[in-house]
C-alpha cells in the first residue's frame, strides 16, 4: 500500500478501500491502480462497464462578457462551433506551438465555460489561464477542490445510468451535457464523454455526495457486469484508442500537429496562442509525427524506449506501449521522422539491450463499432 500521509486524497478513498482497491501514489494523489486486476477491468469496460474515480482532474470556470472570446483565444479549436450544453476537445498551446495541455471545454453559455484539465497540469493550467486574461473581461475560478468526478464507461453505461437518473441518458448526445441530473437523490452534472474509447458518461458532483453516487451506480450495475476500475485499465483503454496522454503524446516540446490532433487545430478560425508557430511548422513540414506500431518479436515496448530504422539508426522514441488486452498483441505509439510513418514501414524497438522487430500500423488500434 502507498504511504498516504503526504498524498492528496479524493472523496472516494475509503470507498476504494472498501472495494479492495490497490492504492498507489499517482502524481501526488492516493488513487487505485486496480481492484480485481487490470486486464479483468479493461475487458469489463470493453464488454460491459467500469466505474472510475477521476476526482483528481482539474476544473476551471471562466465567466464574463468576454468568456467566449477569451477561451477561444486560449485554445487551438474553434469554440464558435459549439452551442450551449455542448463540449469541445482542444489542445492549449504555448506561443512556440508546444502544448500546455489538452482539455475538454463545457459551454454553459456564451458568457460561461467550464474547462476540465488534466490532473498533473491543474495548477499550471489555472495559472496559465489567469496570466493570459489581462485584456479580457472575465472572472476565473478554480473549482477543482469543490468537484468530484466519476467516469462510467462501457457499452452498458447508458443502461446502468438509466436505472438511477431522473433523465433518460439516451437523450444526452455524444459530447453534450446536462446539469442538475438527479442520481439516486443527489444532484450532478452528466456529460457523454470519456477517456476509454467506449461510450459512457462523466459525472461531476459535490465531494460530500460522491460516495453515495458511487454506491448508487455500483448497485445499479451489479447485474450488468459493472466493475470498479482503476487507473491501470484507464491507461490501457485510452492507449488502445490512441487518446493522448500528456507527458507522453503531448508536452511542451510536442505540438498538437505532431501528435496527429489536426482535427482540433483550426488554423483558419481566428487567432489563438501558438497559431503563428503552428502555421509556420505546417508550412515548413513537420520533422516528426506520432506513429503506431505492432511488435513482431516478443517484447513489450515502454515509454522512452528508442526506435531504430531498418538500417539501425536511432530515429525516435516510444511514447506509450503495452500489451493490448483487446487485441492480444504488444503495440506502441512513438514519434519518428515523417518519412517513417507509412503503414508497413519496418522499425526496431530497443527493449532491454535488444532490438526487436516492429511494423508501422494503422491507428487507432481500437475503435468501437458505431
Amino acid at each position: 500500500m502507498a504511504d498516504l500521509e503526504n498524498l492528496k486524497k479524493t472523496p472516494l478513498l475509503e470507498t476504494h478501500r472498501k472495494y479492495g482497491g490497490k492504492i498507489i501514489d499517482f502524481g501526488g494523489w492516493a488513487l487505485p491502480v486496480q481492484f480485481e486486476g487490470i486486464i479483468e477491468e479493461h475487458k469489463a469496460v470493453r464488454n460491459a462497464a467500469g466505474l472510475f474515480d477521476v476526482s483528481h482532474m482539474g476544473e476551471v470556470r471562466v465567466v464574463g462578457p468576454d468568456a467566449l472570446a477569451y477561451v477561444d483565444y486560449l485554445l487551438t479549436n474553434d469554440l464558435s462551433r459549439i452551442e450551449d450544453n455542448q463540449i469541445i476537445y482542444s489542445p492549449m498551446c504555448y506561443p512556440d506551438g508546444g502544448t500546455v495541455d489538452d482539455l475538454l471545454v463545457y459551454r454553459v453559455s456564451g458568457e460561461e465555460f467550464l474547462m476540465v484539465v488534466n490532473a498533473a497540469n491543474a495548477a499550471k493550467d489555472y495559472q496559465w489561464i489567469v496570466d493570459n486574461a489581462d485584456d479580457f473581461d472575465v472572472e476565473i475560478t478554480d473549482e477543482s477542490p469543490d468537484t468530484a468526478q466519476m467516469a462510467l464507461q462501457g457499452p452498458r453505461a447508458e443502461d446502468i445510468l438509466a436505472t438511477v437518473a431522473d433523465v433518460d441518458p439516451a437523450e444526452i448526445p455524444f459530447f453534450r451535457f446536462r446539469d442538475g441530473v438527479d442520481i439516486g437523490g443527489e444532484k450532478a452534472l452528466v456529460s457523454r464523454t470519456g477517456y476509454t474509447g467506449e461510450d459512457g458518461f462523466e459525472i461531476y458532483c459535490a465531494p460530500g455526495v460522491a460516495p453515495a453516487v458511487w454506491e448508487t451506480l455500483m448497485a445499479a450495475g451489479k447485474d450488468m457486469g459493472l466493475k470498479p476500475t482503476g487507473l491501470g485499465a484507464r491507461d490501457t483503454l485510452r492507449f488502445e484508442a490512441c487518446l493522448p496522454l500528456y507527458g507522453q503524446e503531448l508536452g511542451p516540446d510536442i505540438s498538437p500537429l505532431e501528435a496527429k490532433l489536426n482535427f482540433a487545430v483550426k488554423l483558419d478560425a481566428g487567432d489563438f496562442i501558438g497559431r503563428d508557430a503552428l502555421v509556420e511548422a505546417k508550412e515548413a513540414g513537420l520533422a516528426k509525427r506520432l506513429v503506431g506500431f505492432e511488435m513482431e518479436d516478443r517484447g513489450v515496448p515502454r515509454t522512452g524506449y528508442p526506435i531504430y530504422d531498418a538500417e539501425d539508426n536511432e530515429v525516435g522514441h516510444v511514447s506509450s506501449g503495452s500489451y493490448s488486452p483487446t487485441l492480444e498483441k504488444n503495440i506502441g505509439l512513438g514519434f519518428v521522422p515523417t518519412d517513417r510513418i507509412k503503414w508497413g514501414t519496418r522499425l526496431q524497438i530497443g527493449v532491454r539491450n535488444r532490438k526487436l522487430n516492429a511494423v508501422v500500423t494503422k491507428i487507432p488500434f481500437y475503435k468501437r463499432e458505431g
